[in-house]
């Protein structure tokens, strides 16, 4: 409405099913990062994704492979969104974010990992 969720260009917003339908593929192709804090992974995170929480970005995005394209989620998609705009300004290759993230995705009976 006044810009405030306007996406970077390129951004993709994966819905679960088409996340789902990227990691049976497992070419490779992508890293899954859940940006959410060590309580909220301990919980239960997306099978095959690696952990790097919002609060530490910064100091942490040098833990991501480089070479793939990067796709954020998180509780609900904010945090994600908030992790992809700082991924491109550190000149990482994020590809997008899984929106509603893991609540949608647990919603959809897809499968979670502790």
């Amino acid at each position: 409405m006044f810009g405030w969720f306007k996406s970077g260009g390129d951004d993709k917003t994966y819905s679960p099913g088409e996340l789902r339908d990227a990691l049976r593929k497992q070419d490779g192709a992508f890293v899954l990062v859940d940006v959410r804090e060590n309580n909220e992974w301990a919980g239960g995170h997306i099978p095959g994704a690696i952990h790097v929480p919002l609060s530490r970005f910064a100091t942490a995005a040098a833990t991501i492979p480089k070479d793939r394209k990067i796709i954020f989620y998180c509780q609900s998609g904010i945090r994600s969104k908030k992790a992809l705009n700082q991924a491109r300004k550190l000149g990482l290759p994020a590809d997008g974010h899984l929106g509603g993230g893991i609540s949608d995705w647990r919603r959809h009976d897809l499968p979670v990992a502790r």
